[in-house]
């Protein structure tokens, strides 16, 4: 009978022995990285007529100042200048505890509760002289925010801040692909542990538990995010609403990821517990042969959508639907991945944005058969001037899922 290797054998506590802490040797970004970042940001913002953006609390915010802050109702944010001045906002109470956060120096403009936030925002877009000047927003902040800061200061002209952040933070430098590629690395193994501690009878909330205590155990803070699903579930890209037991014969599906720096990881594996079915062997080999097409098409100046277009078209070659209908690939190829799980750019069919070196891509042409299973291979790569290199080696067949 045909099995997919790796796959049970080993109890929980087996499977975890077998796991080591990774992130020993790692250590934060420098201080000079974020100097370079907000470098460039000021060089884009002149290119593009923009005199200052706003940086809300969230990863925009960690990205160019290294401050580490969660969005909230309260405005916490920063404004960057094209004439190189940082000026941070948010509630004077909080100020000493956001300074310890404070990577990049700058000036603190506090807010006293029953004060508005959005009218100091206004005060200090004058004192900086652009009252009426281009004001970029951050394409994260929440409406009432953006909204607030609009009514309070009206003579300024307001455009999405998404030209310069995305414009920056789409280019990883060799710091960020190789925490991203660490990153990797942990839920990769904690993949192989998870694959090796299946079981009959086991369920689906058993094994997001195993994993995030494997993330753990690899250095992560736990599981950013886990979406484990067997049998039919495996047919819907996202999970289900209630768990499932692992039956014999189940097809599994596992997507899961952690976060190592603020960057994330994200691979997802689909392989069979128990006996390989013919249908289940089609189905792999059409998404491995779509997988390795979109990655194939990854080539430098070419368009975004290439490697979408390349995914579809093996899999329609292979018997599938070749747009969106099912049975076939129901979304887009892949997306970017950086401080934000998803970000800027998607490989998806009309961006034609040209790739470039230091994107770095998911790569999961999903193949749904609606009330049957799903098959989902993922792993992300970046790019290189010499074109894509894999993050984590794609699986080799449904026989080997994870290599030899």
């Amino acid at each position: 009978m045909a099995k997919s290797q790796g796959v049970g054998g080993q109890s929980a506590e087996q499977a975890l022995a077998g796991l080591t802490n990774m992130c020993a040797d790692i250590a934060p970004l420098p201080l000079a990285e974020y100097e370079a970042r907000l470098v460039e940001a000021r060089r884009l913002m002149a290119s593009k007529g923009i005199d200052a953006i706003y940086l809300n609390a969230g990863t925009n915010l960690y990205y160019f100042t290294g401050m580490r802050w969660y969005a909230s109702e309260r405005m916490v944010g920063a404004l960057l200048t094209a004439a190189g001045e940082l000026h941070f906002i948010g509630p004077a109470f909080e100020e000493n505890t956001l300074r310890q956060y404070m990577l990049v120096e700058g000036e603190f403009h506090g807010w006293q509760e029953h004060e508005s936030p959005y009218a100091l925002f206004a005060q200090l877009l004058a004192d900086c002289g652009l009252a009426q000047g281009t004001i970029g927003l951050d394409e994260a902040a929440q409406f009432f925010i953006t909204h607030g800061i609009q009514q309070a200061a009206p003579k300024a002209h307001y455009v999405n801040a998404d030209v310069i952040s995305g414009g920056c933070r789409m280019h990883k430098s060799d710091a960020e692909i190789a925490l991203i590629q660490r990153a990797m690395d942990m839920t990769m193994a904690v993949h192989k542990a998870t694959a090796a501690m299946l079981r009959p009878g086991i369920s689906t909330v058993e094994v997001e538990q195993f994993i995030n205590r494997a993330h753990k155990a690899v250095g992560a803070g736990g599981s950013s995010f886990c979406i484990v699903l067997f049998g039919v579930a495996t047919s819907f890209p996202h999970g289900v609403k209630d768990p499932q037991i692992l039956q014999a014969n189940d097809w599994v599906l596992i997507d899961t990821g952690c976060r190592l720096e603020g960057y994330n990881s994200d691979i997802t594996r689909s392989y069979a517990f128990g006996e390989i079915s013919a249908r289940q062997r089609h189905a792999f080999e059409a998404e491995r042969l779509a997988q390795l097409a979109a990655f194939d098409a990854a080539q430098l100046g070419k368009p975004c959508s290439a490697p979408d277009a390349a995914a579809r078209k093996v899999l329609a070659e292979q018997g599938f639907s070749g747009d969106y209908t099912l049975p076939g690939l129901p979304h887009r190829t892949g997306h970017g991945c950086g401080l934000d799980i998803h970000e800027w750019p998607y490989l998806v069919k009309g961006n034609d944005m040209p790739l470039a070196s230091g994107m770095v891509f998911s790569n999961e042409p999903m193949l749904v058969l609606p009330n049957e299973f799903g098959v989902r291979l993922e792993d992300h790569f970046y790019m290189t001037d010499n074109g894509p290199r894999w993050f984590t080696e794609p699986s080799a067949s449904i026989d080997a899922p994870f290599g030899a």
